[in-house]
C-alpha cells in the first residue's frame, strides 16, 4: 500500500492528491489500522502498524497531519507508545514518535493538533499540581478510554472526552487561534493533554539506552517549538519538569560522599547522548566515576534542553531545577559543617557553573547562589541571603582546600555572561562612589585636571617611594601603542588617570630588592600583556549588551554622605590580600586571580576603586592599592630579618618555575 501511495505521488504534480490517497483519507484506513494495532490482532500487528505509520509520514511528501483522518489516528497511536517498558515494539514506537516530532519541527503550527482539551470539573490547587508520578501523570486528570496509559486513579472519568481529541483550535488556520488556545488552556474547566510528550517521557525510562536517548532527542525537538500553547501545556500539564529534576536528584544522591575535587574538575566524556563508559577500559578510573559521569551527563541534557526550549518553557524548567534540585538537594550540602562534604559539594557546584550554557538556567543558578537583591549592602545585612553569606565566608575558610575551591567557583561565576553576578557582588556598592572624598577643583588644580589627573592627586613618579624605577619597571612603547584608543566618550580631560601612570604606580610598589622577575629571562610582567589584552577583549565583548556607562557617575550626583561598605565579597578578598605574606602560595594565586578577573571588567567604578592609585579615598575606606601598600610595608620590615633574602627569593622563583630541583634553602 505504501509503495502504491509513494509511486502515485511521484507520478503526479506537486501538491495534487491522487485517488489512492483520497481513498486512504476518506475511508479512514488509518483508523482501521489503529484499531488492529491496539488489539495486536493478529499478533505482531501493532509492530506492523507502527512501521507503516512511520514510513507513511516519512516518505510521503505532501502534508498529511492536517487531515483529521490522519492526525486523529496518529494521536491515538501515540497514546499506545511507552505504555509498557521493554516492550517488543519499543524500537518501532520510538521511531514512530521521532518522525512525528520531526514533522512538528518542520511545521510547528501542527502541534496544536496534538493538544487535547479535556473538559473537567473545577480543579483544586492540590489536584492541579499533582502529576501522579514521575512519568505520564498528567493523564490521570481525565484518562482517555482507548489507551493503556491510564493510571489507576479515577478510572471512570471522561469516556466521552477521550473520543473527541480534536478541538476547535486544532484547525488548519492555527495562526489565528493561538490566543484562543492560551485562554482555553488557562480556563478552570479545561485540561490540555500532551500525549506525545507523555509517551516520550515513558520511553526515557527504557532500560535500552538507545531508546532512552532517542526519547530525549524527541523531547528536545518538542520543547523548541515556538507555539506558546504547546510550551504552556508542556510545562504545566506534563511531568517533564519533574522528570528532569527527579532524575538529577537521584543521580546526585548516588554519588559517593567524598570525591577528589581534581577528579570532578578533570573528568571528561560528558555528553548526554554518548553514555558508553566502561570502567574496565578506563585507566584513570576512580571510585564513583561512573556515577559522576551519569550525573554530569544528565545535567548536560537538562542544560541543553533548556537552552533549546521556547522562552516560556525554558524559564519554567529552569525554575524547576532551582526549586527542586538546587534549593532542595544541593543547598543543604553546601550549608553543612563537614569539611569533606563542603569540599565535595562545592566542587560539584563549581563543575556545574563551568558547564552551564543556557541563559535561563544560568540565571536561576545565579539567583540561587547570590539572591536577587540589587540594593547596596550593609555590614549588618550580609547574612540576609544565608547561602551567599556562607559561600563568601568559605573563601576565608580555615581549610585552604575549601577556600581555593570556593574562590575558583566565584572566578568562573564572574566569567559567565550574566550582568547580575558582578552587580550583586561588587557594582551595587560602588554606584554612589562614596568611597571617594570629593575636593572641589580650585584655580591651582585646573592645569592638573586638564593634564588628565584628578584634582589634588599626587604624582607617584615624583614621590620618594617611587624614585627607584628601573627600565624593567616602566611601560614599553609597544604596550602604550597597543592600548585601546581614546574614544569620544573618554577624552583625556575627564579626570581619568592615564593607564601608564596607573601601571607604573603598581610596578613601583615593590622595591628592587624584593623583586626577582628581572633575574630570570621571560618572566617579566610584559610576558602577560598579550594574554591580558585577549582577556580584556573577551570581557568587553561579554559586557557590550549590559549598557554600562563610559564614564563614572558625576560626583555632584553621588550621595557621598552615605556610609560606604565595599560589600562582603570585596571585604573577604581584601582581607585575604592583606594576609598574603602569611598564606600558602596556592591560596595567594587564587585570590590574585579573582581580583585580576574583577579588574578586567570595563566599568569606570571598578577601574577607579580597584586600579586607580590617585583616587582620594574617604576616611576609613580602603582600595586594592591601599591594601597592597600596607602589604609592601610589612614586607619591607620582614625582609630586614631574613639573611641573603634576594638569592633565596630568586631560588624560590626558579623552583616554582621548575628550573631548579626542590631541596633545602
Amino acid at each position: 500500500m505504501l509503495d502504491i501511495l509513494v509511486q502515485e505521488e511521484n507520478e503526479r504534480e506537486s501538491g495534487e492528491t491522487g485517488p489512492c490517497m483520497e481513498y486512504l483519507l476518506h475511508h479512514k484506513v488509518l483508523e482501521t489500522l489503529y484499531t488492529l494495532g491496539k488489539a495486536d490482532c493478529p499478533p505482531g500487528m501493532k509492530q506492523q502498524v507502527l512501521m507503516f505509520y512511520t514510513k507513511l509520514l516519512g516518505r510521503v511528501k505532501q502534508p498529511l497531519l492536517p487531515h483529521i483522518n490522519v492526525h486523529r489516528p496518529v494521536q491515538k497511536l501515540i497514546r499506545l507508545c511507552g505504555e509498557v517498558l521493554a516492550n517488543p515494539t519499543e524500537n518501532e514506537e520510538i521511531q514512530f514518535l521521532c518522525i512525528v516530532c520531526a514533522k512538528l519541527k518542520q511545521d510547528p503550527y501542527l502541534v496544536n493538533f496534538f493538544l487535547e482539551n479535556k473538559t473537567k470539573p473545577l480543579p483544586t490547587a492540590e489536584s492541579s499540581n499533582s502529576l501522579g508520578g514521575l512519568v505520564g501523570g498528567s493523564l490521570g486528570e481525565v484518562p482517555p478510554t482507548d489507551t493503556g496509559q491510564s493510571p489507576p486513579q479515577e478510572p471512570s472519568h471522561g469516556a466521552e472526552a477521550s473520543e473527541t481529541p480534536d478541538v476547535p483550535s486544532a484547525s488548519p488556520s492555527v495562526g489565528s487561534t493561538d490566543e484562543g488556545l492560551e485562554s482555553e488552556a488557562s480556563s478552570n474547566h479545561v485540561q490540555q493533554d500532551y500525549n506525545l510528550v507523555n509517551s516520550l517521557l515513558n520511553l526515557t525510562k527504557s532500560p535500552d539506552g538507545r531508546i532512552a536517548v532517542k526519547a530525549c532527542e524527541g523531547l528536545m525537538l518538542l520543547v523548541s517549538l515556538p507555539e506558546p500553547a504547546a510550551a504552556k501545556c508542556l510545562t504545566q500539564n506534563t511531568s517533564l519538569c519533574e522528570l528532569l529534576t527527579d532524575r538529577l536528584t537521584s543521580l546526585y544522591r548516588a554519588l559517593p560522599q567524598s570525591i577528589d575535587p581534581l577528579d570532578i574538575e578533570t573528568v571528561d566524556g560528558i555528553n548526554w547522548g554518548l553514555d558508553s563508559y566502561s570502567v574496565k577500559e578506563d585507566a584513570s578510573a576512580f571510585p564513583g566515576k561512573r556515577a559522576l559521569i551519569s550525573f554530569l551527563s544528565w545535567f548536560d541534557y537538562c542544560d541543553q534542553l533548556i537552552k533549546e526550549a521556547q522562552r516560556m518553557a525554558a524559564a519554567t524548567m529552569a525554575r524547576s531545577v532551582r526549586e527542586r534540585f538546587l534549593v532542595g538537594v544541593l543547598e543543604p550540602q553546601l550549608m553543612q559543617t563537614s569539611e569533606i562534604g563542603i569540599l565535595t559539594a562545592t566542587s560539584l557546584l563549581h563543575r556545574i557553573v563551568r558547564q552551564v550554557t543556557s541563559d535561563a538556567l544560568l540565571e536561576q543558578i545565579v539567583y540561587f547562589l547570590l539572591g536577587e537583591e540589587r540594593h547596596p549592602e550593609t555590614l549588618s545585612g550580609i547574612q540576609k541571603i544565608p547561602l551567599r553569606h556562607r559561600l563568601i565566608e568559605h573563601c576565608n575558610h580555615i581549610s585552604d582546600e575549601i577556600s581555593i575551591m570556593t574562590l575558583r567557583l566565584f572566578e568562573h561565576l564572574l566569567q559567565k555572561p550574566n550582568e547580575h553576578i558582578l552587580y550583586n557582588l561588587v557594582l551595587r556598592n560602588l554606584e554612589e562612589r562614596n568611597y571617594t572624598e570629593y575636593k572641589p577643583p580650585c584655580a591651582e588644580d585646573k592645569d592638573i585636571v586638564e593634564n588628565g589627573q584628578i584634582a589634588g592627586a599626587v604624582d607617584l613618579e615624583e614621590d620618594p617611594i617611587f624614585t627607584d624605577m628601573s627600565p624593567e619597571n616602566t611601560l614599553s612603547k609597544e604596550w602604550l601603542s597597543s592600548s585601546p584608543p581614546v574614544t569620544p566618550d573618554h577624552q583625556k580631560n575627564d579626570g581619568k588617570t592615564e593607564v601608564h601612570k596607573i601601571v607604573n604606580s603598581f610596578l613601583c610598589l615593590v622595591p628592587d630588592e624584593a623583586k626577582s622577575s628581572y633575574h630570570v629571562e621571560g618572566t617579566g610582567y610584559d610576558t602577560y600583556l598579550r594574554d591580558a589584552h585577549r582577556q580584556f577583549r573577551d570581557y568587553c565583548a561579554i559586557c557590550l549588551r549590559w549598557d554600562w556607562p563610559g564614564t563614572a557617575k558625576a560626583i555632584e550626583k553621588c550621595n557621598l554622605e552615605a556610609p560606604f561598605f565595599e560589600g562582603h565579597f570585596l571585604k573577604v578578598l581584601f582581607d585575604r590580600m592583606g594576609r598574603i605574606l602569611d598564606q600558602p602560595y596556592d591560596v595567594n594565586l587564587q585570590v590574585t586571580s579573582v581580583l585580576s578577573k574583577l579588574s578586567l571588567f570595563p566599568h569606570p567604578h571598578i577601574h577607579e576603586f580597584l586600579l586607580d592609585p590617585y583616587v582620594n579615598l574617604a576616611p576609613g575606606c580602603r582600595s586594592l592599592f591601599s591594601v597592597i601598600v600596607r602589604v609592601v610595608g610589612d614586607l619591607m620590615v620582614r625582609i630586614q630579618r631574613i639573611p641573603d633574602f634576594t638569592p633565596k627569593l630568586l631560588l624560590v622563583r626558579k623552583r616554582l618555575l621548575g628550573l631548579e630541583p626542590d631541596g633545602p634553602m
